[in-house]
């Protein structure tokens, strides 16, 4: 793996950003990083940037009252770091200061990641990369602190390690972090379990209206602005619909959609092991992995379940044969 204290050398101004629309393990991995940064390295000054678009319920993570949301222009970052992301287009309004930076440095576990930085350390095989980034802190290093959001970033994207792509090693570093007396129960009931009222709602909604598709091996459900403010949520309270989709019988994909604007929808997609939803993903100029995978689409909705279920029925058409 890539030494973080060989890049850090010499470094006086590191930046550290996720995707668009942080996730658990995005937002986890950048803490947990910059956390190390202070307790390690005092004397550079380090950033965390990150759309203002994750779940209030994140902000229990020491320090998250420093991240920064309005991009302020200056210098480039010495060394930069693009965490769990594919793509620069995916890094949003982070990618300049990427670009700019005299150093550039990738960790990611997206199999659609080509690595596109100077640096990178890309393990598709890992759970997230939270887990990556407490392996390349290393084990003596991790703190309360550190250990608090890394793990919150671990059982976001195996589900509480009920997911595939859950390993040995995946169990070990939860390990480690556990044993620096972070409340695990807290952090899985109050980060990814516990949901408002309002998010019950539209969740009720989205399995009541949701439609088969091939015979019953793929599910789609779809949620347009109207309903969304009909039911007062926002594109951050919508998580955990897809994967409730997901586990419905007998299904092999599970698709959710959402408008995100007139005309363009966010696309969430799960697969139970049949259908590489990445290779679906990609066509659509998106990404992610064989399990779980995303993408944005413009049209209207019907055109847009309706080109992603024949790219889906190529692969169970092929897996059939």
């Amino acid at each position: 793996m890539i030494s973080l204290d060989t890049i850090l050398e010499g470094a006086a101004s590191v930046g550290i950003c996720g995707h668009i629309k942080p996730d658990g393990d995005a937002f986890g991995s950048c803490m947990g990083l910059y956390l190390f940064l202070k307790s390690f390295y005092p004397s550079i000054r380090a950033r965390v940037y990150l759309e203002d678009h994750y779940p209030d319920s994140f902000k229990f993570v020491s320090c998250s009252d420093e991240i920064v949301h309005d991009y302020p222009k200056e210098e480039a970052h010495d060394v930069f770091f693009a965490l769990d992301c594919a793509d620069t287009i995916r890094l949003g309004r982070s990618s300049d200061y990427f670009k700019a930076a005299k150093k550039t440095v990738v960790i990611d576990h997206h199999i659609s990641n080509s690595g596109f930085g100077a640096i990178n350390e890309i393990q598709p095989d890992a759970s997230s990369t939270s887990e990556l980034v407490a392996l390349l802190i290393g084990r003596g290093r991790i703190t309360k602190q550190i250990a608090e959001p890394l793990y919150m970033g671990i059982i976001h994207d195996t589900g509480i390690f009920q997911y595939s792509c859950t390993s040995s090693r995946t169990m070990k570093v939860a390990a480690d972090l556990i044993d620096t007396g972070i409340d695990i129960s807290r952090i899985c009931d109050e980060t990814f379990l516990l949901k408002s009222y309002r998010q019950n709602q539209v969740l009720g909604r989205a399995l009541a209206e949701s439609v088969m598709m091939l015979d019953g091996k793929l599910i789609f459900s779809a949620l347009r602005i109207k309903d969304m403010k009909f039911y007062q949520v926002e594109p951050k309270d919508l998580d955990g619909i897809v994967q409730q989709l997901r586990i419905t019988r007998g299904v092999e994909a599970a698709v959710f959609l959402y408008e995100e604007e007139p005309g363009r929808f966010k696309v969430s997609m799960r697969s139970n092991g049949t259908v590489d939803v990445s290779k679906v993903a990609v066509y659509f100029q998106g990404g992610g992995h064989v399990r779980a995978a995303g993408c944005s689409m413009e049209g209207n909705m019907y055109d847009v379940m309706n080109n992603i279920a024949a790219r889906i029925d190529l692969q169970l058409v092929s897996e059939g044969e």
